[in-house]
């Protein structure tokens, strides 16, 4: 996304779709990838209530919240390009609140990895959760990202 400051991130986590849906996949490189053809497509806020609900010093994976939503609503799994977009949009609506805040900086990509979209950067990510106590490790050379060290012990359970 470009010009995130000037975008209403709120209206768009609210913004009235045509989700929730269940779609039927038959692209059989998909199938076989996701590991079935029921693609669930859950709207922002769905994203934004489950990433409110990760405690202090927990953490969870936008794959663990794609798994919770699929498992939910009796889908194979759900559509990851709309979850990242959706998640990001949850990071920025609550950047731009004074109230009602959503912890995005709890919420990582696969592997435990930070994620370079949310308002501050990796900078501001990393910043928020070493003061809940969490380790950030440097992984690559040229390439480098940044993880929490021994994400899946402090994984939150959405269940």
């Amino acid at each position: 996304m470009a010009n995130e400051e000037k975008k209403d991130f709120n209206a768009m986590l609210r913004k009235n779709t045509d989700m929730p849906k269940t779609q039927i996949v038959t692209d059989e490189s998909v199938i076989k990838r996701y590991g079935g053809e029921r693609m669930f497509f859950a709207p922002p806020l769905a994203y934004d209530e489950l990433m409110k609900k990760v405690p202090h010093g927990k953490v969870v994976t936008a794959e663990k919240i794609r798994e919770y939503l699929a498992e939910k609503n009796c889908a194979d799994f759900t559509d990851p390009m709309t979850a990242g977009l959706f998640i990001s949009i949850a990071a920025w609506a609550s950047h731009q609140r004074e109230e009602d805040v959503t912890p995005y900086w709890r919420t990582l990509k696969t592997d435990g990895e930070l994620n370079a979209k949310y308002p501050g950067g990796i900078e501001a990510q990393k910043k928020m959760l070493e003061e809940e106590g969490h380790v950030i490790i440097q992984k690559g050379r040229k390439n480098i990202r940044f993880f929490v060290k021994d994400y899946k012990n402090v994984l939150f359970d959405l269940h």
